[in-house]
């Protein structure tokens, strides 16, 4: 054999010998399961990500091969995903990304306050670090009412603690009057809206009224709430309410008149009264009260029908309808009643 070929078969089987593959490639966010500087033709490595990651492309696991060269690592990792926590009733998430070592930031509306951790952060298994907290509502203390004072309270709701938005309502103990509001509401900074108070009001002795009086009325000074009656002489009519009470503003409620009747000023007709047809000579000889009505008939010549015309009695004033004809005692006798005549509403 010739010198020069032998020589250069040493070599390449030298080489082949001493081949060996460096240290792997390092790579972003993953670590090899063999750590050490040289790796012989036909070992492997793989690549796994690091705790809080998860592989998203490329091969894990890589061979030396007889080149001494590691192939070209594509394995990426990406961070893990944890979980959206929730919402938060009556308050607020704040988080930009939900993946490992991010953070998410809780807060309360006003009115309510944090019951938990600030803060979580995304950990390497994929949950938070904290729970999902909770916003309980601010507690207003009892509100600074005397327990045998005149103003007193009570829940809209039942419970022993009054918390954001809850609303109390106040009432006196008679004969004293609420002034302020009658409600008070639980605010968002643990206290209690604007309450109000309790005084004494009296109002004067009540005033007559015209064609009236007052029943069993004492002269003397009425606390607030107490009430009067008031009724009319005859042939008078109360208009309005009989009683009268004693407000807040120290002036009595509005009290009634008494209002006179009204006599019907015709000597004879047929009118329609409380819905029925009545002979005025006959019937309401004494007139109508204060606020009744009558109708009165009237005659259509081109139709020859009859239809009415309504008129009320009004503090002792009642007027006659312009298109009334009151018909004498023979007219009466040879002529048909108005009343009897056939109504126009009913001729097409």
């Amino acid at each position: 054999m010739s010198p020069v070929p032998l020589i250069f078969w040493i070599v390449a089987l030298a080489h082949t010998v001493l081949a060996v593959c460096p240290r792997p490639p390092e790579i972003p966010l993953a670590t090899a399961d063999v750590q050490k500087e040289e790796f012989n033709i036909g070992e492997e490595i793989t690549y796994h990500c690091n705790p809080g990651y998860v592989p998203y492309s490329g091969a894990r696991r890589y061979t030396c091969p007889w080149s001494g060269r590691w192939p070209i690592v594509t394995f990426r990792c990406i961070p893990k995903k944890c979980y959206y926590p929730g919402h938060l009733e009556n308050g607020v998430t704040e988080h930009s990304d939900l993946t490992y070592q991010s953070s998410i930031r809780f807060s309360c509306h006003p009115g309510y306050i944090l019951q938990g951790k600030e803060t979580a952060q995304c950990l390497a298994d994929g949950k938070w670090s904290e729970k999902l907290p909770k916003c309980q509502p601010v507690a207003c203390p009892p509100p600074p009412v005397s327990e045998f004072g005149a103003l007193s309270y009570r829940k809209r709701v039942p419970g022993n603690v009054s918390v954001f938005q809850d609303v109390i309502e106040f009432e006196c103990l008679p004969p004293l009057a609420l002034f302020g509001n009658e409600t008070a509401k639980c605010l968002a900074s643990g206290n209690w809206s604007e309450l109000p108070e309790c005084r004494s009001v009296e109002c004067p002795y009540p005033e007559q009224i015209e064609n009236g009086f007052i029943n069993f009325a004492l002269r003397r000074t009425y606390k607030y709430k107490e009430t009067v009656q008031y009724g009319c002489n005859p042939p008078y009519e109360l208009d309005g309410a009989s009683e009268s009470s004693c407000e807040k503003t120290g002036t009595w409620s509005m009290k009634p008149a008494c209002r006179a009747s009204c006599a019907i000023p015709v000597k004879r007709a047929t009118v329609l009264y409380n819905e029925q047809k009545l002979k005025v000579q006959d019937h309401l000889r004494d007139g109508i009260k204060h606020g009744e009505t009558i109708w009165f008939f009237c005659k259509n010549k081109e139709q020859q029908c009859s239809y009415t015309v309504p008129s009320q009695c009004i503090d002792g004033t009642l007027s006659v309808p312009a298109c009334f004809k009151e018909r004498g005692w023979f007219s009466t006798l040879v002529k048909t009643d108005v009343a009897d005549m056939t109504p126009c509403e009913n001729i097409s």
